[in-house]
């Protein structure tokens, strides 16, 4: 069985930095690229982030500048620096494992719970 466990939310003023982890755990070959999500009150769930398992970042508009993915692949962990927050980065903040590929030979995206970032103003 595999886990995604994201940490490190919290509540911090405008223009503070908090910096995400999740970490994928189990019986795990390989896993594909990783991202991080956010769903603010009310809103739909975007796509913030992501990373190839070869270590390169994309970024959505808002966030270029200012977060910056990276992984550990010897970890199966994933990272998310987030520099300069605003009120409106204010969300609940998910990890995805993709195309993880287990003893079973499934491969099958792994998704966290969430945690909560909270930015002042």
């Amino acid at each position: 069985q595999v886990q995604v466990a994201e940490s490190g939310g919290g509540l911090v003023q405008a223009g503070e930095s908090l910096r995400l982890s999740c970490a994928a755990s189990g019986r795990i070959f390989r896993i594909g690229a990783m991202a991080w999500y956010r769903q603010a009150p009310g809103k739909q769930r975007e796509l913030v982030a992501t990373i190839t398992s070869g270590g390169s970042p994309n970024y959505v508009d808002s966030v270029k500048g200012r977060f910056t993915i990276s992984r550990d692949n010897a970890k199966n962990t994933v990272y998310l620096q987030m520099n300069s927050l605003k009120p409106e980065d204010t969300a609940v903040y998910y990890c995805m494992a993709a195309n993880v590929l287990t003893p079973t030979s499934h491969v099958v995206d792994y998704w966290g719970k969430g945690t909560l970032v909270t930015v002042s103003s």
